[in-house]
């Protein structure tokens, strides 16, 4: 009979997943791998000021921030990770298994 093992897994309490559409990193100097997850937007301003209008309605802005650059992109980074090569080996594979499923489960729902 073959062993067994039993994984439990425990939460941190502060433990909230977050929608990130970007990351970026690299290769740090001890050989570990580096992966920042961004959620790229652009900026929300601040304030405005807008009147109050007789029927107690907003009006148009009267004044908002004015941004130095024409476009600016916001990059949030609320979460990265290191992992030594061998964990990367290991997170590339299930990624690589965890697409071809959801590509085919896709393809299978809408015929693409």
């Amino acid at each position: 009979m073959a062993k067994k093992i039993r994984f439990k897994y425990k939460f941190s309490e502060d433990y909230n997943p977050v929608y990130v559409n970007g990351v970026y990193g690299g290769v740090g100097t001890s050989g570990e791998l580096i992966a920042n997850f961004y959620l790229e937007r652009t900026p929300i301003q601040k304030e405005e000021i807008r009147d109050i209008l007789p029927d107690n309605t907003l009006g148009e802005v009267l004044q908002d921030e004015q941004h130095e650059a024409s476009l600016q992109i916001i990059r949030f980074v609320p979460a990265g990770i290191v992992m030594n090569l061998d964990v990367a080996k290991s997170v590339y594979s299930w990624l690589g298994e965890h697409i071809k499923n959801a590509e085919a489960q896709k393809e299978a729902q809408y015929g693409l």
